[in-house]
C-alpha cells in the first residue's frame, strides 16, 4: 500500500496511492552529492486511467507505470518539491513498476509535470499527467439523435447535396488493414444504399524483413465533389488518395502510394475544381485537379515555431471565405491558405492548446474554431489576427470540430469523453450530447444536420455508429 504525502491534501494532486504492484520500503537515505550519474538506462513513466478506455478525470483512478529502471532501484514521484508518496517505489526484477492512485474530486484539469527521481544511480525523468475536464451532459432534449450501425471502424463522413447522401469511411485494425469500406447512406433514413471494399494494396515488408500481404487501400478521410459526381478518400496507410464514383462507388482513380504522406483529410473546392489533402507529419497540403485527376501543386507551410516543422492534420475549406484552414498537431498552429492563389496567408499560434488537430471557420464572424486533444479544449481565434476569443474545456480528447451555419453552432467530437459538445460562436457550451464510446469525427450538411462518426471503444467492440444530430425544433 502506497500513500501520498499528507502535505498534498491541500493541492490539486492530493490523493491516496491505493493497491500497488510494487513493494515500497522506507524512504531511502539521500544520495551523495554528484555521485556517478546514470549513463546507459533512462527510465520512462506514463500515466493512464485506472479504468480501461477512459480518460483520467478528477476523482478517478490513475495508474503510474514505469519501465527502463534498474531492478531494485528506488523511484520517488515528485509534484514540484513535494513527494507524492510517503516512501520510494522500488522497481521490480524487470526494471518496471506500477502504482495506482485515486485523484481527489477537486483535482484541477490540465497537464501536470511530474518528476520521477531515481537513486543509485541518480536520474530524473519528467512525465506528464493529464487530467481531463469532466464536462457533464446537458440540454440533450434540445436535439434529436438518430443512430445507425452500418459497419465497423468508422472514421469520417461527408454530405452530398446532389444525391442527398452521406458518405462514410471505415477501416479496422492496423496494417495490413484487410477490413475497410466506403459507404453511401441515405441522408433521410441513414439506410445503406451502396458499399464497396477498396482494392488490394501492394505487398509490404514486415518487421522481420519478410514480405507480407499489403491488405487493401483502406479509406479514412472523405470529401465529396458533386461537380464531378465523385468521392475522394485518403488512404493513410499507403500515403495516398483515391477517387470513387458516387453512383455505384466504382473506383475512378487510385493515386500511387507515396503521393500524400499519411494522407488524413481531403476537402473539395468545387468552384475551382481542386481537392486538398493534408500530409500528416509533413509541412504541406497537396492540391489536386479534380477534372484531370492529377497533382496540381504542393503548398508548403512554414511553422512560426523556431526549429519545429508544421505537421498538417485536419483541414477545413470555407467556400464563402475562399480559405483553407489547416491544423498542425506538432506545432499547435493554424495555417490560413487563400484558395484563389493557393498561398499561405497566415500561420497563427494557438495559445493554451496542445495537440491541435481539428479546425473549422465561420465566415460571418471570421472566427476560427480549433479542437486540441492534448488539452481537451475548444479554442476560438479571430481570423484577422489570431487573437484568442475563448478557451473552453469540452472533454477528453477533443478531436474534430465543425461549424454549422444554419444554427450557428460549433460541434466538437471528443475521442476520450465520448461526447459531442455544442458551443456558440463565443465558445460558450450550450449542450453536451452523448456519443459513446468514441466520438471520432463530425461533419455538417449545411442544413442544420450534424453527422458524427462514432468508433468502438475498448469494451464496446463492434459498437460503431453514424449519428445524425438535429435540433428538436
Amino acid at each position: 500500500m502506497i500513500k501520498l504525502s499528507q502535505s498534498l491534501r491541500g493541492v490539486a494532486l492530493g490523493a491516496l496511492l491505493a493497491a500497488s504492484a510494487v513493494a515500497v520500503p522506507a524512504v531511502a537515505s539521500a544520495q551523495a552529492l554528484f555521485s556517478a550519474p546514470e549513463r546507459l538506462v533512462e527510465g520512462q513513466v506514463n500515466f493512464s486511467s485506472g479504468e480501461r478506455g477512459r480518460p483520467v478525470l478528477p476523482g478517478g483512478p490513475v495508474v503510474a507505470s514505469g519501465r527502463g529502471f534498474h531492478p531494485g532501484q528506488n523511484v520517488v514521484l515528485m509534484y514540484g518539491q513535494t513527494p507524492l508518496s510517503t516512501g520510494p517505489i522500488t522497481a521490480n526484477a524487470e526494471g518496471g513498476f506500477e502504482a495506482r492512485l485515486t485523484l481527489p474530486a477537486d483535482a484541477q484539469p490540465g497537464n501536470h509535470p511530474i518528476v520521477a527521481v531515481s537513486q543509485a544511480p541518480y536520474n530524473a525523468v519528467l512525465a506528464n499527467l493529464k487530467i481531463s475536464p469532466n464536462v457533464p451532459l446537458s440540454n440533450e432534449a434540445a436535439y434529436r439523435v438518430t443512430n445507425v450501425q452500418p459497419t465497423r471502424g468508422l472514421y469520417q463522413t461527408a454530405y452530398s447535396a446532389k444525391r442527398n447522401a452521406v458518405f462514410a469511411t471505415s477501416a479496422v485494425g492496423r496494417p495490413p488493414v484487410r477490413q475497410s469500406e466506403l459507404l453511401r447512406l441515405n441522408a433521410d433514413t441513414l439506410a445503406v444504399e451502396a458499399r464497396v471494399t477498396p482494392a488490394a494494396a501492394p505487398g509490404r515488408t514486415g518487421r522481420d524483413g519478410q514480405p507480407q500481404d499489403g491488405g487493401v487501400f483502406a479509406v479514412y478521410g472523405v470529401g465529396v465533389d458533386d461537380a464531378h459526381d465523385t468521392v475522394w478518400v485518403s488512404n493513410s496507410r499507403q500515403n495516398t488518395v483515391a477517387v470513387y464514383r458516387q453512383s455505384d462507388l466504382s473506383l475512378v482513380r487510385q493515386f500511387e502510394p507515396g503521393t500524400v504522406n499519411h494522407a488524413r483529410d481531403v476537402v473539395i473546392d468545387e468552384q475551382d475544381g481542386k481537392a486538398y489533402a493534408s500530409a500528416t507529419f509533413e509541412p504541406e497540403v497537396v492540391v489536386f485537379d479534380t477534372g484531370a485527376l492529377t497533382v496540381a501543386k504542393r503548398i508548403k507551410i512554414d511553422s512560426t515555431v523556431r526549429g519545429e516543422t508544421f505537421s498538417a492534420a485536419s483541414v477545413s475549406y470555407d467556400r464563402e471565405a475562399r480559405r483553407l484552414y489547416v491544423a498542425s498537431n506538432s506545432t499547435n498552429e493554424i495555417a490560413v491558405i487563400d484558395t484563389r492563389t493557393d498561398t499561405v496567408e497566415h500561420v497563427f499560434p494557438v495559445p493554451g492548446a496542445r495537440g491541435v488537430i481539428g479546425v473549422s471557420h465561420d465566415p460571418q464572424t471570421d472566427r476560427i474554431f480549433v479542437a486540441a486533444q492534448g488539452t481537451d479544449n475548444l479554442v476560438v481565434l479571430k481570423g484577422s489576427d489570431g487573437s484568442v476569443v475563448a478557451d473552453t474545456p469540452v472533454g477528453a480528447g477533443a478531436l474534430n470540430v465543425v461549424f454549422e451555419p444554419r444554427s450557428r453552432r460549433v460541434f466538437v467530437s471528443t475521442f476520450g469523453a465520448g461526447t459531442v459538445t455544442v458551443a456558440d460562436v463565443d465558445g460558450r457550451i450550450v449542450a453536451n450530447l452523448p456519443a459513446p464510446p468514441v466520438a471520432n469525427h463530425v461533419s455538417t450538411d449545411g442544413r442544420g444536420n450534424i453527422y458524427a462518426a462514432v468508433k468502438s471503444g475498448w469494451t464496446n467492440e463492434g459498437n460503431d455508429s453514424v449519428l445524425r444530430i438535429r435540433p428538436a425544433r
